[in-house]
């Protein structure tokens, strides 16, 4: 389900349904049916209007009929304890929205006891303020030694807000133990990044699913886990990477997501310790995706929230073997968009904004890599030279010597 507004035009709000259906394919979900409603905004008690409920709901009670069950309904936005509640009383059925979703599929990908620690402490945030609508059966007793219960009345606590005050306390402790334990993680990880030598870093970033994994196997000669799903990569993996001599630690991170949730940034802070280390961001993007802009906007602006914005960097489009467009037809005098726009003139457009910090490849099918390590190269060498003078004064003998 999701939302047209003023801010959010149809055509955007249906690629959020693609991402948010392919989410629900990762998560091991099947969807039947897309709604949507055009409105000023969400609705602050049931997030859409009572009419587009009572048509969910219809549509519900008529696939039962048919004995097909839909077991949830999946919001494309972060939904509010009230809104919850509501949206649940109407349509009787698990309802999840964007966040909860993301947070299952992390809990899913989540291997090593840094990742499992991580997604367990985003899930106790996203859940504390939400937790009354799980005690709605025991609510807060109201009156007092009399039958009105006015001011003068002594309030009564019903089992419901006990319940309710014991879990909030244990959540709490449990959120505190577990980033004391991100605390001692991050350190054993700083740790050992101290303990690397002098090697310059380099992360890759970018959106879920452009294939930072596959380039990562294919620079590191390595077999990091790469899959065609969303979030495949949970931890970070860093590798030792040699080019022609010259050492360097390339990292492969947890890839950003629009509308990613701000517990999920909070708790993968450790994770996300490579990206404000490294020495040069390579940020990869899937040119074949019809809405690569915007992700690469949200790909900046979740570096810049980590304080990574001025850091050298350049960008890698991925997947040019998967490029599609739509040539204009000679008598459309309308505008040409990007989706009528040939790969060498997309190309052309990007390397005249972005100069030699881009570059057009597919890790999948090989195209351009060796383009792609001397670039790297060139880029390692003028950081190393910068950052330790003297093991380019040794770069330069061995070299003569070579």
């Amino acid at each position: 389900m999701g939302l047209i507004t003023p801010e959010q035009d149809e055509r955007k709000t249906t690629e959020y349904l693609d991402e948010l259906e392919f989410l629900a394919t990762t998560a091991g979900a099947i969807t039947v049916k897309r709604f949507t409603q055009r409105v000023g905004g969400p609705n602050q008690v049931t997030y859409v209007g009572k009419g587009k409920l009572d048509e969910i709901r219809a549509f519900i009670v008529a696939e039962e009929d048919a004995e097909r069950e839909v077991g949830m309904v999946i919001f494309d936005d972060e939904l509010s304890a009230k809104q919850l509640r509501n949206i649940e009383q109407v349509l009787k059925v698990k309802i999840l929205d964007r966040t909860s979703l993301i947070l299952d599929i992390f809990a899913m990908r989540a291997q090593t006891a840094n990742a499992k620690t991580q997604v367990e402490l985003a899930q106790y945030r996203y859940m504390l303020p939400r937790l009354q609508r799980l005690w709605t059966h025991l609510e807060r007793q109201g009156g007092g030694s009399g039958s009105g219960g006015g001011k003068g009345s002594v309030g009564l606590r019903g089992p419901g807000e006990t319940q309710l005050e014991m879990d909030r306390r244990i959540i709490l402790n449990r959120m505190s133990l577990l980033k004391q334990r991100l605390a001692d993680i991050d350190r054993q990880k700083s740790t050992q990044r101290s303990n690397r030598g002098r090697m310059i870093r380099v992360a890759l970033v970018g959106y879920t699913n452009v294939g930072k994994s596959t380039l990562m196997n294919l620079l590191a000669k390595s077999e990091v886990f790469a899959e065609n799903k969303l979030f495949a990569t949970l931890d970070t993996t860093v590798r030792k990477v040699i080019i022609d001599n010259l050492p360097f630690l390339l990292s492969d991170t947890v890839g950003f997501i629009r509308k990613l949730p701000t517990d999920l940034i909070e708790s993968f802070k450790s994770t996300l310790d490579e990206v404000r280390e490294a020495d040069l961001l390579v940020h990869v993007v899937d040119i074949s995706h019809p809405d690569f802009e915007e992700q690469i906007r949200v790909v900046d602006k979740t570096l810049a929230d980590l304080g990574c914005a001025d850091k050298p960097s350049m960008i890698i489009f991925n997947k040019i073997d998967a490029y599609t467009f739509t040539p204009k037809d000679e008598d459309d005098l309308t505008p040409a968009t990007r989706e009528n726009m040939s790969l060498p003139d997309l190309m052309n457009t990007w390397m005249a904004k972005l100069g030699g910090d881009c570059l057009f490849i597919s890790a999948r099918e090989r195209q351009n890599i060796d383009e792609l390590r001397t670039t790297l190269y060139n880029r390692v060498r003028e950081l190393h030279v910068q950052k330790y003078p003297y093991n380019d004064f040794l770069f330069q003998h061995y070299e003569a010597d070579s």
